[in-house]
């Protein structure tokens, strides 16, 4: 059985980038809440434009949207394991998330909180770029991709998202501040939490989380 892992931290923290670190190393399924939606989005569907206005004007999606599809996802994809990048985002969304696993005779493994300063979010929303057709998360600064913004895994665009707005940014801050960071001492009971320090480069973010997923899986 492989491990079931969550990542958590502020925009811009560096959860997508770790997670498809994680996926490509240890062949886990990865998801996001942001993944779902926006092929929900791209379908039409009422429930992905609405999560999506709701999306660029910097607010969450309900606890319990967010919930049901995570559920579905796992029905298809999360038998050997799962990495949520940005799941759970709220307490209630947590306990749901441990209901959903009690009712399949398992437990949460890792609970990793990248750990990042606002400068270095803010730094990092600035030059960010994604994949609008499977969300792939990279910088202008990043292998030439200012030039040639497309994506190397689907050859899909790579646009500036519409909430990493300097407005909107400060909103998600707020609603991260006040409804994710209880996360903290939600997992702290369980021994379930890891905090690493993300304001490092990338590699050695991952080296540490190699490390934690070895550990667990031995």
């Amino acid at each position: 059985m492989k491990s079931r892992i969550v990542l958590l931290g502020a925009p811009g923290s560096g959860k997508g980038t770790q997670a498809e670190m994680i996926t490509r190393h240890f062949a886990i399924s990865v998801t996001s809440p942001g993944t779902i939606l926006r092929r929900e989005r791209d379908l039409g569907t009422p429930l992905g434009l609405e999560a999506d206005e709701t999306s660029k004007q910097g607010g969450l999606v309900s606890d319990e949207i967010i919930v049901r599809l995570i559920e579905d996802w796992l029905n298809l994809h999360g038998q050997e394991g799962f990495v949520f990048d940005g799941f759970p985002r709220t307490v209630t969304q947590a306990q749901r998330l441990n209901e959903i696993l009690e009712k399949r005779g398992a437990a949460l493994d890792l609970a990793i909180w990248l750990e990042v300063s606002e400068e270095t979010v803010r730094d990092r929303i600035a030059s960010r770029l994604q994949c609008r057709r499977c969300g792939f998360t990279t910088s202008l600064t990043s292998a030439g991709f200012a030039e040639r913004p497309v994506c190397p895994y689907c050859d899909g665009p790579l646009i500036r998202r519409n909430d990493d707005d300097a407005s909107v940014l400060q909103t998600r801050l707020e609603e991260f501040k006040s409804k994710t960071e209880p996360l903290l001492s939600f997992y702290e009971k369980d021994d379930a939490l890891h905090r690493i320090d993300g304001n490092r480069d990338r590699d050695a973010v991952f080296a540490e989380i190699i490390a934690l997923i070895e550990d667990r899986e031995k």
